[in-house]
C-alpha cells in the first residue's frame, strides 16, 4: 500500500485521469451495454458514474497526504461577492438569449406560445450542481485544472483539461438511450466545440472566484439546463417525427456560437496567461502538498 500511495504521489495527475476513467466508464459502459431503457433508475446510475472525476482526486489527495477538506472545501466556497454570483447565475441566460437571437435572425422557427415552469429550472439547476455535471469539477476545476496551471498558462490548461473531459464521455455516446448517443455526428462535433470554449469559460469562473468549485458547478449546470428553455418550434425541428436536418444543424450551430463568441472574448479581455485579474489557484489551494519527487508533470 505505501508503495503504490507513492506511485500516485508521483504520478498525480495521471493517476487522476486513470481513476476517474476507470469509475466512470466501467459504470456508463455496463450501462450502455446493458441496454436499460430509459429511466429515473437509469439517470441516477448515469450520474452516480459522473463520481469519477472526483474520485479520482480525493484518492490521488488522500496517497499524496493532502487535505481533503481543503480540497472538498472549494465545493462550498460561497463568499465570492454578489458580482460573481449574478454572473454564476444570470451569465446562462445571456448565452440563452445570444443563441436564440442568432437562431431567429437564421430563420429559426420559434413557438412562443409554451414556456417551461421556473420550477423545472430550480430543479434542473439543483439536480445538476450535485449530480448531473456540476459533480465533475470537484475534479476537472478543483483538482486537474491547478496542477496544470501549475506549469501552464489558463488557456493551455483549459485545452488540455477540455479535450480530457470531452473524451471522458465517450459512453455516453455509445448508449443509444442517452442524450449523447441519439444526437447526428455534426451535433457530436459541435458538442466537442462547446466542451473547448465552456472550459474557459469554467477556468475563467474557477480562476476569478479563488477557487469557488461551488460557482463553477451552478454555472455548469445553469448552461446545461438553458435548452430547457430554447424556444425552437419543436413541431418545425421534428415534423412528422422525422427531425429537419437543416433546422437543427441551425439550432445547433447557433447554440455553440455563443458559447465559442464568450470564450474569445474572456482571452482577448484577460489574456491567455491567467484568463482572470488574480493568480490562479495553486495545488496547494486544491489540498494537495508541495511535490518532493520529480517536478514533471505526469
Amino acid at each position: 500500500m505505501s508503495s503504490l500511495r507513492t506511485w500516485i504521489d508521483q504520478h498525480r495527475l495521471l493517476s487522476f485521469v486513470a481513476i476517474a476513467y476507470a469509475f466512470t466508464w466501467t459504470i456508463q459502459g455496463a450501462l450502455a451495454y446493458s441496454g436499460m431503457e430509459a429511466s429515473w433508475t437509469h439517470s441516477i446510475l448515469i450520474g452516480f458514474g459522473g463520481f469519477g472525476p472526483p474520485i479520482g482526486a480525493a484518492v490521488v489527495v488522500w496517497a499524496s497526504g493532502g487535505s481533503l477538506r481543503t480540497w472538498i472545501g472549494q465545493m462550498f466556497k460561497w463568499r465570492i461577492g454578489a458580482k460573481w454570483w449574478a454572473l454564476a447565475i444570470g451569465l446562462p441566460f445571456v448565452i440563452l438569449s445570444l443563441g436564440v437571437l442568432l437562431f431567429v435572425a437564421a430563420g429559426g422557427p420559434i413557438d412562443l406560445g409554451e414556456f417551461e415552469s421556473p420550477f423545472i429550472y430550480l430543479f434542473a439547476m439543483a439536480w445538476g450542481t450535485v449530480w448531473g455535471g456540476g459533480q465533475e469539477d470537484l475534479g476537472w476545476r478543483g483538482f486537474m485544472l491547478p496542477i496544470l496551471q501549475d506549469s501552464f498558462s489558463a488557456l493551455v490548461s483549459s485545452a488540455i483539461v477540455g479535450v480530457t473531459w470531452a473524451a471522458w464521455h465517450l459512453p455516453l455516446f455509445l448508449n443509444a438511450t442517452t442524450t449523447h448517443g441519439g444526437w447526428p455526428l455534426s451535433q457530436q462535433l459541435l458538442w466537442m466545440v462547446s466542451i473547448l470554449a465552456g472550459s474557459i469559460l469554467w477556468t475563467w469562473m474557477y480562476n476569478s472566484t479563488g477557487g469557488s468549485v461551488l460557482a463553477v458547478a451552478v454555472f455548469h449546470a445553469g448552461v446545461n439546463a438553458m435548452g430547457i428553455f430554447h424556444p425552437a418550434d419543436p413541431e418545425a425541428l421534428v415534423p412528422n417525427g422525422v427531425p429537419d436536418p437543416w433546422l437543427n444543424l441551425l439550432a445547433e450551430v447557433t447554440g455553440a456560437l455563443p458559447l465559442v463568441l464568450i470564450a474569445l472574448l474572456l482571452v482577448v479581455v484577460y489574456g491567455s496567461d491567467r484568463l482572470a485579474n488574480r493568480d490562479p489557484p495553486t495545488p496547494q489551494d486544491a489540498g494537495l502538498p508541495p511535490e518532493t519527487e520529480a517536478e514533471a508533470i505526469t
